[in-house]
Parts: structure tokens; sequence; C-alpha cells
């Protein structure tokens, strides 16, 4: 098992993302990254869905003030298409040796030189 993990971002990297409809709305899954996050998995390495629907495990909807479970969804929706349940997260920490994400913006280490341009 390798040292480290692999954060994937859930909306818009690894889900198709639109508009946000509710916690229980995942968009079918990004095929090549699908595929991908499958292979990190059988070549034994430790992958993470990361995404910011965890900023609150148990969220309120401000609308109805109903109290929102926000893993059990991601939770059904890796179990469907990718075939076993991630651990889910929104906190990344030295352990994370990559963050996939549609996003981000690359840095290079130590120096504030952007890769790939603004």
């Amino acid at each position: 098992m390798n040292s480290g993990y692999i954060l994937v971002d859930l909306d818009g990297t690894l889900a198709h993302y639109g508009e946000w409809k509710g916690t229980g709305d995942i968009g079918q899954p990004i095929p090549a990254m699908v595929k991908r996050v499958k292979q990190w998995l059988a070549e034994g390495k430790e992958v993470r869905i990361f995404t910011a629907r965890m900023a609150g495990h148990l969220l309120r909807d401000l609308k109805t003030g109903e109290i929102i479970d926000a893993l059990t969804p991601i939770e059904r929706w890796c179990k469907k298409h990718i075939g076993q349940v991630l651990p889910v997260t929104n906190v990344k920490d030295y352990g994370m040796i990559a963050l996939y994400d549609d996003r981000a913006i690359q840095v290079e280490m130590n120096t504030g030189r952007l890769i790939g341009g603004e």
C-alpha cells in the first residue's frame, strides 16, 4: 500500500455538476475519472472523495430547517459507480499525495510560480 492517499473532488471532477439541487442530487459519473479511480484502487492506492458537501456532515436545509445527511448519498453514489464506498472528506492533510479538482490551479512548491498559467 502506498504511504499516502489521493483526493478526488466529487462535483465537476468525478461526477457531472450543473447547478446545486441539494445533497441527495449527485450527477452522473465522468467515465474517464471513474476509470482512473478504479485503476488506482486496483493498484492498491488509497483514494478519498474530496467535497465541500462535507463542510458539515449533518447540514440544516436553509429553506425547510430539515437536518440533511450529506455523507450517505455520496457513499451510495460511490458504491453504485465505483463498486465500493470510499472515505469522504473536506479536509486535506500531509498524507495527501495528489488532489484532482476541476477548480484547482497548481502552484510550484516553495516558489509561488503558477504551473500552466492563470
